[in-house]
């Protein structure tokens, strides 16, 4: 498995990433990113995966950023097995990636200071940088409303820059 889907188009760049100067990042972040093509073998890596991406659960790790931009185009492939559980991951990541307004006690105390997790400006910049993919995501007629609600649409837009977080 460790060289399954090592060509495919949405994993191009991947070997480039030097995924060992990640803290907290294991050594097979990019053989977990291929099994994710691999319909018997994507739903558990799809689960290994989202541990390595979330050190909690209001948290994100610092390898999500990295793979950010795997995990939106691996999301655009409709027969993707795994392409559900993908969309809830983008949109967790970008709810997650939002600005914490340091005046909101409630906020800070749930997800701490903007200052404090980088991974949040740094997801802001990767869904930005890659604003064309996701918008492409949105628009793909096979993602369905049961697949992905208003909300979280509006949420992905946000984090791409593609509508304004609420002041």
């Amino acid at each position: 498995m460790g060289q399954a889907g090592c060509d495919h188009p949405t994993l191009l760049g991947c070997t480039d990433v030097d995924w060992s100067q990640i803290p907290g990042c294991p050594a097979g972040t990019p053989i977990l990113l291929r099994a994710l093509l691999d319909g018997e073998a994507g739903p558990e890596a799809l689960t290994v995966l989202d541990n390595v991406l979330m050190s909690s659960p209001l948290r994100m790790s610092a390898v999500m950023p990295a793979a950010l931009p795997f995990l939106m185009r691996l999301a655009a492939l409709p027969d993707l097995v795994v392409r559900p559980g993908l969309v809830d991951l983008l949109v967790v990541a970008a709810e997650l990636s939002s600005p914490v307004d340091v005046d909101e006690e409630r906020q800070v105390l749930l997800f701490g200071k903007d200052c404090d997790h980088p991974e949040r400006e740094e997801c802001r910049a990767v869904f930005a940088a890659h604003a064309a993919v996701l918008g492409a995501l949105l628009e793909d007629e096979t993602l369905s409303d049961g697949l992905i609600s208003t909300d979280d649409r509006a949420c992905l837009l946000r984090a791409a820059g593609l509508e304004r977080y609420p002041s």
